[in-house]
């Protein structure tokens, strides 16, 4: 079989690649259905981009790579799509827009769009083999068990990452890429929860309040959640695309609450109250609980000193705590790191050693906040090498 254009992946961004692709494209996966990411994203209601997405929400180990394909393919555009659609959607915290109804009606939309383009599309096939010729590449698939030979001018690696292994991840985007001569650069779990020995944080397990946390590279003012195997939340996934083993966090319990001045005014008005009452008007009762020995929490409001006062919100705003590592791919949104953009145009993602040679979306060494900012790269960084295929005819 010939085509013009193979793309590896029915994800997010090999869709939309394929939307703007041209004639002769055929799309594969070897999931039973396409888009599975995105079927599962968002509590099932994908949160599709994020209203205030830049480039400066991605890390890269060139941070300007991603500038050229967002700013040719923005959140408004994709928003267009979407209402094009009739998809009803709404925005929660922080710019992330979400489905009223289900991330199935973004799928639906895609696979509508890539159908109305001319794009075939191909279900339970996977790759076995890759050859390069002078006319662009031989591919051989077993399709539905079945072998398969397709060749096409221009090949897509549209494969995602290495997280969320159970849905068949497998990074054989990586190794497609070194085999043509394109660079990788180290790749990480992102996005994803951190782990702690001995069930430190067990008994806390299910609670949640906002913090702030922080290390040497990166802050984050979101929700945190205390789980059997540690601590997850917004705040928790955000900072561990900045977290390398080996190194602290600090977290901050209060960190819109003027605690201290809070304190002692009640000292003055309810001195006979206890202080444990006191601090579980502020923060969870469970957390007060936890941290009365660590803390040395005993006695009423009265018997505080400012001083006392003071070192206590201090201890509440520089909790310092070692993570034993991450959950890694297994639970993990996204991956760190991936093919280098010095191996691609960062205005057609296409690889400059190898012609014909396509890498978009999470298989690239870009990746994004979490809000939306990952699904935004990927409509961004597919409508790139789409158009710039239709481009060459």
């Amino acid at each position: 079989m010939q085509v013009n254009t193979l793309i590896l992946g029915a994800g997010a961004a090999g869709m939309m690649c394929a939307r703007h692709a041209g004639g002769s494209t055929l799309v594969i996966d070897h999931a039973k259905a396409p888009g599975e990411k995105i079927r599962i994203s968002g509590g099932g209601r994908c949160n599709f981009t994020n209203m205030y997405t830049e480039a400066k929400n991605y890390l890269s180990a060139n941070p300007h790579f991603c500038k050229s394909a967002l700013a040719r393919y923005t959140q408004w555009d994709f928003i267009e799509l979407v209402d094009r659609h009739g998809i009803a959607w709404h925005e929660k915290t922080l710019g992330q827009l979400f489905c009223d109804g289900s991330s199935k009606q973004i799928i639906a939309m895609l696979v509508q769009e890539m159908q109305q383009a001319g794009a075939d599309l191909w279900l339970h096939s996977s790759l076995e083999r890759v050859e390069q010729t002078a006319d662009g590449f031989i591919v051989q698939l077993l399709r539905e068990g079945k072998p398969q030979t397709v060749s096409c001018r221009n090949l897509v690696l549209a494969t995602g990452g290495k997280s969320i292994p159970k849905m068949g991840a497998t990074g054989i985007a990586y190794d497609l890429a070194r085999q043509f001569g394109l660079d990788v650069t180290e790749t990480r779990a992102a996005l994803v929860p951190f782990t702690f020995p001995d069930g430190r944080f067990q008994p806390l397990a299910g609670t949640a309040l906002p913090a702030r946390l922080r290390n040497e590279r990166a802050t984050f003012d979101e929700a945190l959640l205390f789980t059997h195997r540690g601590l997850s939340g917004p705040s928790v996934l955000q900072l561990s695309s900045y977290w390398r083993e080996g190194e602290e966090i600090t977290v901050n319990l209060i960190p819109d609450t003027p605690l201290f001045d809070l304190l002692r005014d009640q000292r003055q008005a309810e001195g006979r109250r206890d202080l444990t009452t006191e601090l579980a008007r502020h923060l969870p009762a469970k957390l007060v609980d936890f941290l009365k020995p660590q803390l040395d929490l005993k006695g009423r409001l009265a018997d505080q000193s400012d001083a006392a006062l003071q070192g206590l919100c201090d201890a509440l705003q520089t909790w310092r705590l070692l993570p034993a590592g991450t959950e890694g791919y297994r639970t993990a949104e996204v991956t760190l790191g991936g093919i280098s953009t010095d191996s691609l145009s960062s205005k057609t993602m296409e690889a400059q050693a190898a012609p014909g040679l396509y890498a978009i979306g999470e298989a690239v060494d870009v990746t994004g906040w979490l809000g939306g900012y990952n699904f935004q790269w990927a409509w961004a960084s597919g409508h790139a090498a789409g158009t710039a295929i239709a481009a060459t005819g």
